[in-house]
């Protein structure tokens, strides 16, 4: 059986690649003590449950979305018994909520932002367009606890049926689309708009990139806000968007301008985007026409069929998303932190060990040569589920084994 055919069938050779530390090799301990350190959350003594053992904590919630929070602890420390602690108590909920508590968010938050990054090299099938990397934007919500904390600080979303069970909150991000890692996300309440959360995301984006978006987002002000970053974009636009035709191009594009929505500035700012209309074919396509905007005027340099054709990559982000929603969180399931400081602590952690498992995929996807989408997501989820209580070898900064030592249960 050729290398390929058994990693496309799910069989053995993924895990080849979550041997011994996969997560821990992602977020590497003396990461977490740079970060402790810097965010000052490092624990003052040693205790029975270290902020760097919380760090990894805080991600197999995140793997083990449907399992009691003392049982996932219990998990974990199944993998210091070849340290010769025999009989290490596991702390109670009081205990880890506690020692959550203690750790805090921003540790989870730094480390998202040093670690989840794009990845790929131009080995990686389907990540780059021409000379561009591939990214898309969009957002999501997820259900959190109904506590009155959560309730004041993340709010219901409001409808014409009544309001949700649950408080929720937003989410925006840029996919890699060749990994499907998430990168840049940010978080607030439901009510706060996925264009407002935008704004931090596109300060993300960086120039080689090309960025798809869907017609949600194009203003004026995201749109110069990009083009600040050196980014490409190429994003849908409303069909009530006037765009005149300026100039028509062989490739039968053509050159337009957008201005700011207020008519007063209309005659003082104006940027020129290259606009492409096109319609689906094919059974059930209907007669809709599409609108793209784009920053690459040059049609040699991408002819409008090959950026229609492109624009389709941007339902990977719906991918990612669902990954990370249905498949790592589990269907219909509620994050289980019923606090504001550890929501968030819960949602970083949660993009963390997305991203880990992302880039097992991503390795093994590279050593067969072929393209990451082509594995499953899911498999390599119970893969490393299975192996978890043999992640704890990276729990000293060093990376080789230390003795975790504490005197009463609960502390961290």
């Amino acid at each position: 059986m050729s290398r390929t055919k058994a990693v496309l069938d799910g069989k053995i050779r993924i895990t080849d690649h979550i041997g011994l530390g996969a997560l821990t090799r992602f977020v590497p301990a003396q990461e977490i003590t740079a970060v402790l350190k810097q965010t000052q959350t490092q624990s003052q003594r040693e205790r029975l449950l270290p902020a760097r053992v919380m760090v990894y904590y805080v991600m197999a919630l995140s793997l083990l979305m449907q399992v009691e929070t003392r049982e996932v602890l219990r998990w974990l420390l199944e993998g210091l018994k070849w340290l010769g602690i025999a009989h290490v108590p596991v702390a109670g909920k009081a205990g880890i909520s506690l020692a959550r508590t203690r750790l805090g968010w921003k540790p989870l938050q730094e480390l998202y932002r040093r670690l989840v990054y794009p990845r790929a090299t131009n080995k990686v099938k389907g990540a780059f367009y021409r000379e561009w990397r591939l990214v898309s934007m969009d957002g999501t919500i997820l259900d959190v606890p109904d506590t009155k904390e959560n309730l004041a600080a993340f709010k219901k979303p409001k409808g014409g049926r009544g309001k949700s069970a649950f408080p929720q909150i937003r989410a925006v991000a840029l996919v890699e689309n060749g990994t499907h890692i998430l990168c840049g996300a940010v978080m607030d309440g439901c009510r706060t708009s996925e264009k407002a959360l935008a704004k931090k995301v596109i300060d993300t984006m960086k120039q080689g990139m090309l960025c798809l978006a869907d017609r949600y987002y194009p203003s004026f002000e995201l749109w110069a806000q990009a083009l600040a970053t050196g980014a490409d974009l190429l994003w849908r636009v409303p069909a009530q968007w006037k765009l005149p035709v300026l100039k028509a191009l062989p490739d039968g594009s053509y050159i337009s301008e957008i201005h700011p929505y207020r008519q007063k500035h209309r005659g003082a700012e104006k940027i020129q985007v290259r606009v492409i209309e096109y319609k689906l074919t094919g059974e059930g396509a209907g007669n809709e026409t599409y609108r793209l905007i784009t920053s690459i005027l040059d049609e040699a340099k991408a002819p409008a069929k090959e950026l229609a054709a492109l624009y389709c990559k941007r339902w990977e982000i719906e991918t990612s998303l669902d990954e990370l929603k249905t498949h790592l969180r589990g269907s219909n399931i509620v994050l289980r932190s019923k606090t504001p400081d550890l929501v968030r602590q819960e949602f970083y952690g949660l993009m963390l060990t997305h991203a880990a498992i992302r880039t097992v995929m991503l390795e093994a996807a590279v050593s067969a040569d072929i393209d990451p989408d082509r594995l499953s997501f899911l498999h390599t989820v119970r893969v490393i589920r299975r192996k978890l209580p043999r992640f704890t070898a990276a729990f000293s900064p060093s990376g080789t084994a230390t003795t975790i030592s504490g005197s009463h249960t609960g502390s961290s």
